[in-house]
């Protein structure tokens, strides 16, 4: 670990900062249950699944917006139908690739057996069901494969790593999230092979064709991390409906006001957050670690992490995509399940320990002297929550002339630090 003392001296001038609220689109739904509930009635499952017909209804990690009670709703409808429906999680190797680990994910996000009035049935055992011409073979969740019919649950949203008409979505819980953790090895590993779209498509039409998917509900959030948009989608439309919902998450995806930032701080990392613990698509480096390519969208020369979120229980999966990081961001660092996740992922950088500093004071400092000539009271630094939650944020005063279309809440103040040398959470 690094110790600076040096760069503690008494005549540092740290930059001043301002709290702003940025203005996005904030479509939302009002009345989640009764908007599930219209959706999965316009296609009349009544058709095709008969009373007391088993439906496994998948449930990710993703830390979605009303996941509980969007699932509950779905499980209600299938109750309805006199069907008995059962939840399953999708998550590949989330959890630390256990049953457990994966049961204790759902229940942290309020996903429980007593409130959904529904079984939890977790394994990482899973079925191969078919090969795919590519060679692949399609790994399926066990308890899934067992039931009369599947509803694909999932959130839209652009991937952190892939480009294309297909990113998050329907089509990747069917891959990864019913695939579990040998079905994400394996899918993982056919990227350094075949397009991710391919491995989508080929994949997606083995899952649709023998694995008695029913129905999928689609879930766009939009910049204010809200359930903005529900969607009941016929398999047979999961493609052409999860390409257009794309545009409209890609549309709603809150953004960062300025670019290039000298520094970015980030108070908190997790898979509930996103895949990556911090979502490429917010800080660029989706295509290049550690510096934005010109397909970026912004440009953060430094990156700084200051912990992990609670829920994703140790997983710092994304944490290697920063530059600095604190001792006490490392000791929340649960590394069995974080080398799980980032082996399965085939990004084993994404793992990767930043250089560490005793406090966000020394990190601050140290990252500002790696940019180039600009002093640390002029330096742009733009200070965030996470990447899930961009509409407070704190930004240094050099950057006041480039804002638009936010409003200033409080400052300029100074950057200020407690007895430990440490900042408050925005």
């Amino acid at each position: 670990m690094l110790k600076t003392d040096h760069l503690m001296a008494p005549t540092m001038t740290y930059p001043r900062m301002l709290r702003i609220r940025q203005h996005f689109p904030a479509e939302r739904v009002e009345e989640i249950p009764r908007e599930v509930e219209a959706q999965l009635s316009r296609l009349n499952l009544g058709e095709q699944v008969r009373a007391g017909d088993t439906v496994a209804i998948t449930v990710g990690s993703r830390g979605i917006a009303n996941i509980a009670v969007i699932t509950k709703a779905i499980v209600d409808h299938v109750k309805s139908l006199g069907a008995t429906p059962f939840l399953v999680p999708a998550m590949g190797s989330h959890g630390g690739g256990t049953a457990e680990g994966q049961r204790a994910i759902l229940e942290g996000y309020g996903v429980t057996e007593e409130y959904i009035g529904a079984e939890i049935r977790a394994s990482m055992e899973t079925v191969i069901v078919e090969t795919t011409p590519q060679g692949i073979p399609v790994h399926f969740d066990k308890h899934a494969a067992t039931a009369d019919h599947v509803i694909v649950a999932g959130r839209v949203k652009p991937h952190t790593g892939f480009v294309g008409e297909i990113e998050s979505g329907l089509h990747k819980m069917m891959l990864i999230g019913l695939g579990k953790h040998e079905g994400a090895k394996i899918y993982h590993r056919a990227i350094r092979d075949f397009s991710f779209i391919e491995i989508i498509r080929s994949v997606a039409d083995v899952v649709i064709d023998r694995c008695k998917v029913v129905a999928g509900v689609a879930i766009v959030e939009n910049a204010f991390d809200e359930t903005g948009r529900i969607e009941a989608v016929a398999p047979m439309q999961f493609f052409e409906r999860e390409r257009e919902l794309l545009k409209l998450a890609k549309d709603w995806l809150p953004r960062l006001p300025i670019t290039p930032v000298d520094l970015l701080i980030i108070d908190r990392i997790g898979k509930d957050i996103s895949g990556t613990g911090l979502d490429t698509n917010v800080v660029g480096r989706k295509f290049i670690h550690h510096e934005a390519s010109d397909r970026d969208e912004v440009n953060c020369k430094r990156i700084f992490v200051r912990g992990l979120t609670p829920k994703t229980k140790g997983n710092a999966t994304g944490i290697g995509l920063a530059e600095f990081t604190t001792q006490r961001a490392v000791d929340q660092i649960n590394r069995d399940i974080t080398r799980t996740n980032c082996i399965t992922g085939g990004h084993p950088e994404g793992g990767m320990i930043p250089i560490v500093y005793d406090t966000d004071r020394e990190a601050i400092a140290g990252a500002i002297s790696t940019v180039g000539m600009v002093e640390l009271a002029d330096s742009r630094i733009v200070q965030i929550a996470d990447t899930l939650h961009l509409a407070e944020m704190l930004v240094s005063e050099s950057c006041v002339d480039e804002l638009s279309n936010v409003e200033i809440i409080d400052g300029p103040h100074e950057m200020t630090f407690d007895e430990n040398g440490n900042l408050t959470d925005v």
